[in-house]
């Protein structure tokens, strides 16, 4: 196994997940949330980073490896996924949220 293998596989105490919201799922929720901003975040940096050793070149015969491009996306395979670096986040109160007022369905009178 891997290191990256083993910091991903991480047990975490739910009862503390849920501490912050008063609820797993509504935790679960802003985890989710933070981690698909972090993960778009992270995948326009790659993308900014990797379109500045782009080649113009069309033609296939042409195709070579760029070695800058390589290291690059290599050293954004071994960050931390985007779903720990939530969940760390959220743990030690990193991750402002707040919740949606109730909806007041009272019909209103004509």
């Amino acid at each position: 196994m891997t290191s990256s293998s083993k910091a991903s596989i991480v047990t975490r105490d739910l009862d503390k997940v849920a501490e912050k919201t008063g609820n797993i799922y509504e935790s679960l929720a802003v985890i989710s949330k933070r981690a698909r901003q972090l993960s778009s975040q992270m995948k326009d940096e790659l993308s900014s980073k990797l379109a500045e050793f782009a080649s113009t070149v069309d033609n296939l015969e042409e195709v070579f490896e760029n070695r800058e491009q390589i290291e690059i996306s290599k050293f954004y395979e071994r960050m931390p996924k985007p779903t720990n670096q939530a969940i760390d986040e959220f743990l030690e109160g990193g991750v402002m949220f707040r919740k949606a007022e109730p909806e007041d369905n009272t019909p209103t009178p004509l």
